[in-house]
């Protein structure tokens, strides 16, 4: 199986959520962004890889964040510029990341993505690790996470501005992996985000 680091888009700055942090919304009573850190931490024990959490270096979300990370098996990168968008912590976790075979990028704010789907994609992508692989629902749309190729790391490095790596993907192949249900496109921006998917699923 293919060498795949993960990184965790953490240094964004909740704007839709009237103040609140996003990340730190509770799932089963735990934080989130703590969740789905433990998450990829244990996935990376077991295959020899590494995690890379970006968080802002400065501004109110940080220390809440750093200590949502505390005791897991985290490479935190704080971003002086985290105000530029996704393509900070893109070009810091492709720098970070530049040994491995593979960078699954896994948003933080993604409650229905597991251990067994990091499991999947990571296999599926260790079956032809030269083509980025991202994941859909279970009736084909695309979503995350996606995995970006090693020689894909150097073009996020560059990357600049609020894009993600949309750009990098633009003029290539890519191949999909899809997840159970809808899991792959749930992300949760806002409050009433939130609200409509614990209402939903109990949680």
């Amino acid at each position: 199986m293919a060498t795949v680091d993960i990184l965790i888009p953490a240094a964004g700055s909740s704007r839709r959520m009237a103040g609140r942090d996003k990340l730190l919304e509770t799932v089963g009573g735990v934080e989130q962004l703590r969740r789905v850190a433990a998450m990829a931490a244990s996935f990376a024990f077991d295959h020899g890889s590494h995690v890379h959490v970006t968080i802002p270096a400065t501004g109110p979300f940080n220390p809440a964040r750093k200590r949502a990370l505390m005791g897991l098996r985290v490479a935190i990168l704080a971003l002086p510029d985290a105000h530029e968008g996704m393509a900070a912590s893109l070009r810091a976790g492709a720098w970070a990341a530049r040994d491995a075979e593979g960078l699954l990028v896994l948003p933080a704010d993604m409650p229905e993505i597991d251990r067994a789907d990091l499991d999947r994609m990571t296999a599926v992508f260790g079956e032809d690790s030269h083509y980025p692989l991202r994941a859909t629902t279970e009736d084909g749309a695309p979503g995350h996470p996606v995995i970006f190729p090693r020689r894909l790391l150097g073009e996020l490095m560059v990357l600049s501005g609020d894009q993600g790596g949309r750009a990098v993907l633009r003029d290539e192949e890519v191949r999909t992996c899809p997840l159970a249900g809808q899991r792959a496109r749930v992300d949760l921006d806002t409050q009433e985000d939130w609200e409509n998917w614990r209402a939903r699923t109990g949680n």
